[in-house]
This record gives structure tokens, C-alpha cells and sequence, in this order.
């Protein structure tokens, strides 16, 4: 069974810095796009960055120069390290990414990380 899992969320004061990491797990043969969203209570889930399997990278306007995508790739693996955080980061981050399972590519998500910016 193929599952994206998240790790690395938490409470963190603002001006700190947190990673997230998740982990592609399953019969996968590789993985294509990669991509961290969030979403705020009450607010509708937002795309903040993705890393395509060339490691291109975009960013949400709101993030840029302080959030930073990367991937291994021999892991399956993509990280999101976040610095310079505000309250307004304050979310669950979720991990999303294409995925070729079998003869097919698939979209996936994680289940979510809580991310907590506040003093």
C-alpha cells in the first residue's frame, strides 16, 4: 500500500525555523512532483511549494526566501524547511506528490502535520 507520511511538526516561536519531512513508502518506482500545501482553520488549502523531479522549485509569494523545498530521491523523501516563521504560517501542512505506481502515475496526499507559530 502506498502512503505519504509527514513528520516534523510542532508549536515553535515566531522567528523560528521548523522541517517537515515526508516520506513516499510502498510499491513505488519513482516519484514525480512533489508538493507541500497548508491549510488554516477556516480557510481553504493552499499550495506552498512544489519541486518537480528535476528539483525546479516554486513558492506561494507569501513564503519566498523563507521556505525552501527539497527532495531526495533515493528516498523518496521531500523536506520543507521553513525559517523566519509568523503566526500566519500556523496550519496543517500537507504533503502531496505524483507518484508511478504499477504502469501508472498517481496523486497522493499525507495525512497532515500541525504546525503551531506563537509565543
Amino acid at each position: 500500500q502506498v502512503q505519504l507520511v509527514e513528520s516534523g511538526g510542532g508549536l515553535v516561536q515566531p522567528g523560528g525555523s521548523l522541517r517537515l519531512s515526508c516520506a513516499a513508502s510502498g510499491s513505488i518506482f519513482r516519484a514525480e512532483s512533489m508538493r507541500w500545501y497548508r491549510q488554516a482553520p477556516g480557510k481553504q488549502r493552499e499550495l506552498v511549494a512544489t519541486i518537480t523531479s528535476s528539483s525546479r522549485t516554486t513558492y506561494a509569494d507569501s513564503v519566498k526566501g523563507r521556505f525552501t523545498i527539497s527532495r531526495d530521491n533515493a528516498k523518496n523523501t521531500v523536506y520543507l524547511q521553513m525559517n523566519s516563521l509568523k503566526p500566519e504560517d500556523t496550519a496543517v501542512y500537507y504533503c502531496n506528490a505524483d507518484l508511478l505506481v504499477a504502469d501508472a502515475f498517481k496523486n497522493y496526499w499525507g495525512q497532515g502535520t500541525q504546525v503551531t507559530v506563537s509565543s
